[in-house]
């Protein structure tokens, strides 16, 4: 099931601006105080990667468009689509891509 909409949140309206604009979050907080962003990663030309450190572990949630992804470790891409979702464990990094000509990739990013 696809998150369409979160509900008594505080939002930073200062964007989190990464690689030159090709990927711009906001973080919000909800009522019990539990934090989380909510981004777009735009289309690249292809073999453009873009790569996040996590803090704390991550869940990728997609919300529109698509993306592949590729684990510290991985040597495979993986597709996520709407209504998916991947975890990315703390103190780790992770691949994301988002093919030129494609939709942009949304996401909602559950930490902890």
């Amino acid at each position: 099931m696809t998150t369409e909409k979160i509900d008594n949140i505080s939002v930073t309206t200062q964007a989190n601006v990464y690689f030159d604009g090709k990927c711009v979050s906001h973080g919000i907080t909800l009522a019990d105080g539990t934090k989380k962003s909510v981004g777009v990663i735009l289309p690249v030309a292809l073999p453009a990667t873009l790569t996040f450190n996590t803090g704390a572990p991550e869940i990728m949630e997609c919300v529109g468009g698509a993306c592949e992804y590729k684990l510290a470790g991985s040597q495979a891409w993986v597709k996520s689509s709407v209504g998916e979702q991947f975890s990315v464990p703390a103190h780790s990094t992770f691949d994301i891509r988002v093919a030129d000509g494609f939709a942009a990739y949304h996401y909602i990013c559950h930490f902890g």
